[in-house]
């Protein structure tokens, strides 16, 4: 068999859970470019998830001196294109190996591999974390999170949910000034629609819709049912949902988050908790 000149990438789902054990292993989350590198004899091409080719030439040494005919590995690029010295290959999984593809063979077994081809830099090893909570430590070092893979899942040429990334979240307080009507069999309430002060400005900075189990929502709504104003208490409210139930904002709760978005409002949040005694007027955006 001829090795392909294109396979699509195994593409990780975003989790907001945090779990381990045995079945699942984990690597560091990189922010750089996904590229496939692919080996024919002499001949080596990196492409990117779009299938647009990058050149290095020290990356294409690397691979070339490989002792295998034929590869394909899959792994992120870092550093800056062009300065060697500060630029590397991670490597996390090989796809082909020497006229046969390797995409059916468990995880484990990719990786047992991949331990046999000799990486030297500026191709790198993405080796599984130690410890029971990744994800601490990735926020705690700064990383962009982590990469959830279960041992025995193949390689699938699509966004699977046998690979998770976890990104690390950021949290704050936020003031509640409304909340939507629940869909489907959810009780209570469908998501909080929360924002935080400027001045005398209370500005709309998105919805809070996970995090809750039935108690709590049935809880929050009854709570917030005695708060109810005819209109809505937000004075910058771009995106607000025109379907909503306003209260006066005198509930806050804590929100997770794993940015702001370029218009200022709330990305994949999720409840932490109501923190009462806490004065809403003292909610400010953190920043830093």
């Amino acid at each position: 068999m001829t090795v392909p000149e294109w396979l699509e990438p195994m593409a990780a789902t975003l989790t907001q859970e945090r779990f381990s054990g045995d079945a699942w292993t984990f690597e560091r989350k990189f922010d750089g470019i996904r590229l496939m590198a692919h080996k024919a004899g002499d001949d080596v091409t990196l492409l990117s998830r779009n299938r647009l080719t990058h050149h290095h030439p020290t990356i294409v040494a690397a691979i070339r001196a490989l002792p295998a005919s034929e590869l394909i590995l899959d792994g992120e690029a870092m550093g800056v294109w062009g300065k060697a010295a500060a630029f590397g290959y991670h490597v996390f999984d090989v796809l082909w190996l020497d006229g046969r593809a390797v995409t059916g063979l468990p995880l484990d077994a990719r990786r047992a591999l991949l331990d046999t081809l000799p990486l030297r830099p500026p191709l790198v090893r993405v080796e599984p974390l130690d410890g029971d909570a990744p994800w601490e430590r990735a926020c705690r070092e700064g990383w962009e999170g982590v990469i959830a893979k279960r041992r025995d899942s193949i390689y699938e040429h699509k966004r699977s949910k046998h690979w998770l990334k976890m990104k690390c979240e950021v949290s704050q307080d936020f003031v509640v000034g409304g909340f939507t009507d629940p869909q489907g069999k959810r009780a209570g309430l469908g998501a909080l629609l929360v924002g935080y002060y400027d001045g005398d400005d209370f500005v709309f900075a998105g919805r809070v819709g996970t995090g809750f189990d039935v108690a709590l929502l049935n809880a929050l709504r009854e709570q917030l049912d005695a708060l109810a104003v005819s209109a809505s208490p937000f004075t910058r409210a771009t995106g607000l949902p025109r379907a909503g139930h306003w209260v006066r904002p005198d509930v806050v709760v804590r929100a997770a988050f794993i940015e702001w978005t370029a218009h200022g409002k709330l990305r994949h949040s999720r409840l932490l908790g109501v923190r009462p005694g806490q004065v809403p007027r003292e909610v400010t955006r953190v920043t830093g």
